[in-house]
């Protein structure tokens, strides 16, 4: 039977609405939908040798019989920066010629630096408002080998997309023309690959003509590698991680949680710090996860390949120390269920960000949706549509540490009649865990698959209540370090007094033993008697 609260209802039809509105193909939607990239589009951009490579994350352009071929190229050449930067400097952008369609007008010739750029990755900005085909004729008409467009947009962020043909003229020309690899990068990111060779003795005109860049780059389509996608730059920090799960990691997580989970229930009052399950602020009682099945796998310190592969990369790509990551909290939600708006917070333990793993797909229409319904970044509201492999990554806290209310998130009804979406959450802490909870809880919970028993999350939350957060999680560390040593205590002294049983019953045997032969003699004597 599933119980939906009115709050639950009101979503449910405001999720309908929603959808209805992007369906009728509403030119200004209420919302930001994401992903709005996809792994053909991917590009990489890398230099460096064996033992330190940097790389960047690219948006391969659609247009062009190249980027037609699902991005399947490799080029590795020097970068060059263009002259004029934007490819148009103080040239006009276009003439008065009239016989000449605009395609032609806009177009300003070949680069000054032209021979330098041949054979090379020429770096162009797009400050000059040309269009990507423009600037990729500028590119190839001055023999460069690629093309890495940089959005000098300032409020962007990482954001980046795929550039694409303003015409028809300019599609055919890019048909015809353009055969060399297209590429967009963000503005930081521009940043970045300008000022790789820099020092802190660099001349400042120096780096502007160059001078930062590395000598040589590879650039190359993503495939499966993980990439990037900006979607709020600020307030809250919100962006996508593209394959960062394989699909048989998904599934591995899902057979792991299987036969484990438990309905959550959050209206008691009480916060289980453990598994980062808050009590429900929502009026009159109601549940703020409805219909949510929940576990927490702990594996931490002792977990699998699976596990340790999966820690791995997310550290390596988001740069969070696997020391503060949390174990993984895995969600199961099925038609009604919802997780309405709440902030990802654990007075115990600090939650500088949230990092939401999609496990499977969920169809287009069938809610589900991860939705932060007030980012102060000036646009819409952002909503993400779960894929599988997907992460989404949310920073609770600004620069300075400072929690950000503006990270307020819910989970939008499960709308699919047959629709079962699983999640895995994992939380980056402020602090690094200790032991007790990496190593001890794990060796605790692993006779049961990793589903800790619940009289520790009551201890947990018993000794908070006692004596205060600090205080408390200090003494349950404390109990979970010496209870090992308690039960090798309890082990060995049952082994003890199993062991000096057995020696007493082979004493008392042994006894009973002479005993039954000096009766048998004492009756043979008195019978020779």
């Amino acid at each position: 039977i599933i119980s939906i609260s009115l709050a639950t209802t009101m979503m449910m039809l405001a999720t309908t609405l929603v959808l209805a509105s992007l369906a009728l193909g509403k030119s200004d939607p209420l919302y930001r939908i994401f992903p709005l990239r996809t792994s053909d589009e991917a590009a990489v951009i890398e230099w460096g040798h064996s033992a330190i490579i940097s790389a960047l994350d690219g948006a391969v352009a659609n247009f062009g019989p190249q980027t037609s071929q699902g991005a399947n190229f490799e080029v590795e050449t020097a970068p060059v920066l263009a002259n004029p930067i934007d490819g148009v400097g103080r040239w006009k952008k276009s003439n008065d010629d009239e016989t000449l369609s605009d395609f032609d007008r806009e177009y300003p010739g070949k680069l000054k630096n032209a021979a330098a750029v041949e054979g090379n990755m020429v770096i162009m900005t797009d400050a000059a408002g040309l269009s990507g085909v423009t600037m990729a004729r500028i590119a190839k008409e001055s023999g460069a080998a690629a093309l890495m467009v940089v959005n000098t947009d300032q409020n962007a962020g990482d954001f980046i997309y795929s550039l694409e043909a303003e015409s028809e003229e300019e599609a055919k020309y890019a048909e015809e023309n353009i055969d060399i690899p297209i590429v967009m990068v963000s503005l930081q990111a521009g940043n970045v690959i300008t000022t790789a060779m820099a020092t802190d003795a660099s001349d400042p005109n120096e780096i502007n003509r160059g001078a930062g860049l590395p000598d040589r780059v590879r650039l190359y389509a993503g495939g499966d590698r993980p990439f990037f996608e900006d979607a709020v730059s600020k307030t809250p920090v919100v962006y996508l991680i593209h394959n960062m799960l394989t699909s048989e990691e998904c599934d591995a997580l899902i057979g792991m949680a299987e036969g484990k989970y438990d309905r959550v229930d959050d209206t008691t009052g009480t916060n289980n710090y453990l598994d980062n399950t808050m009590a429900s602020t929502e009026a009159n009682g109601e549940p703020s996860a409805v219909n949510v099945d929940r576990v927490t796998l702990w594996k931490g310190g002792i977990a699998g390949k699976v596990i340790k592969d999966v820690d791995e990369r997310i550290s390596q790509v988001t740069g969070f120390p696997p020391e503060h990551f949390s174990d993984f909290q895995m969600n199961k939600h099925v038609k009604g269920s919802a997780h309405l708006p709440h902030f990802d917070v654990n007075e115990a333990n600090g939650v500088m960000a949230t990092i939401t793993l999609f496990l499977n797909d969920v169809e287009d229409g069938d809610g589900g949706e991860l939705f932060y319904p007030n980012p102060l970044d000036g646009g819409t509201p952002v909503m993400v549509r779960p894929r599988k492999g997907l992460a989404v990554v949310h920073h609770n806290t600004d620069e300075n540490y400072v929690f950000d209310k503006s990270t307020i998130n819910e989970e939008l009804v499960v709308t699919g009649s047959s629709t079962v979406k699983y999640v895995a959450k994992k939380y980056v802490y402020l602090n690094p865990q200790p032991n007790a909870m990496r190593v001890v809880l794990p060796l605790i919970a692993l006779p049961f698959g990793g589903k800790l028993p619940g009289i520790f999350s009551t201890l947990y939350i018993a000794l908070i209540d006692k004596f205060g957060v600090e205080t408390g999680v200090t003494y349950f560390q404390k109990v979970i370090v010496m209870l090992p040593v308690f039960l090798l205590l309890v082990l060995a002294s049952a082994v003890s007094d199993a062991v000096q049983k057995k020696l007493k019953e082979g004493k008392d045997g042994k006894k009973k033993e002479t005993n039954e032969k000096t009766t048998k003699k004492t009756k043979k004597s008195k019978k020779s008697d």
